[in-house]
């Protein structure tokens, strides 16, 4: 029923939330997001490079992409929750703690819709732009490399032993897919090595002495020699299992308090865009 404040009746039964501002805030959070994101895909070619000594470092890109990823998120936040409190209706009658909820409310929906809308919405356009991210990242954040690799490691022939399989300017050339022995072997050999880059993982003994007994019978190493390369290669493995692990966690951290900042600076920004907009200075010439 409507109430009586400040000799004015106020109707109290619709909801006050503006969805129209909400969207028009949105709208510019999400075109700032992906211009934002594209500017950081530029810089991230610009301070990478495959060279050695060359570029930033995997420790700083890691710092400075997790920094970017806030600035990310706190900017376009802000610009879309001012929009949303500046451009709402004037709310004279209300008291001022209830228009810094409301305010603050419409800044978060702004951030909240903004986030849900580029993860499903906007997600094909976002990986888009990050896919061009690919190679300057996995340069310097050494992910853990498919299990073939490290099977292509295991079984992988002296270039003296080029011949039986062939060669091209003295380089031996891949295994040749219609051996089926080779191909068993290889399948085997990634069941084998799956489970030993999960947590706790390791290769039993039986295991490990056959996958010796299999690399010493196609490369021709000795028994000694392939238990050898096994151990290195598993070794390998783990370490860049768990460097892909770690990496995985920082940025997940780093999104957390991204997302974080972004509730955060739509929320104030729209308070602040709420108490201009409450203000009649820009309504009266002087």
């Amino acid at each position: 029923m409507p109430i009586i404040e400040s000799g004015q009746a106020i109707d109290d039964s619709r909801s006050v939330v503006s969805w129209r501002v909400v969207l028009a805030g949105t709208v510019a959070s999400l075109a700032l997001t992906l211009l934002l994101l594209a500017f950081g895909v530029g810089v991230g070619f610009t301070v990478v490079s495959p060279w050695a000594n060359e570029g930033m470092s995997s420790a700083t890109f890691s710092v400075a992409a997790g920094i970017y990823l806030i600035v990310v998120a706190m900017l376009p936040s802000t610009i879309g929750g001012y929009i949303a409190g500046r451009t709402r209706a004037q709310w004279i009658s209300v008291h001022v703690h209830e228009r810094y909820f409301r305010d603050t409310a419409h800044g978060f929906l702004v951030w909240a819709l903004a986030t849900v809308v580029s993860a499903a919405v906007l997600g094909g356009a976002v990986t888009s732009v990050l896919g061009g991210a690919a190679i300057p990242v996995a340069t310097v954040a050494a992910p853990a490399a498919p299990i073939d690799v490290y099977v292509d490691k295991l079984l992988r022939k002296a270039p003296a032993d080029s011949a039986s399989t062939g060669s091209v300017n003295g380089a031996a050339m891949a295994p040749n897919p219609s051996d089926t022995n080779e191909e068993r072997n290889r399948n085997e050999i990634s069941r084998m090595l799956g489970p030993v880059l999960l947590k706790n993982g390791a290769l039993s003994q039986p295991d490990k002495t056959y996958i010796a007994q299999v690399v010493s019978a196609r490369t021709g190493l000795s028994q000694d020699d392939a238990q050898k390369r096994v151990d290195q290669i598993i070794t390998q493995a783990k370490v860049a299992a768990d460097d892909a692990r770690k990496s995985a966690a920082k940025f997940s951290l780093w999104l957390v308090a991204s997302m974080l900042a972004g509730a955060l600076s739509a929320s104030l920004a729209a308070v602040e865009g709420g108490n201009l907009r409450n203000r009649e200075w820009y309504l009266r010439a002087k």
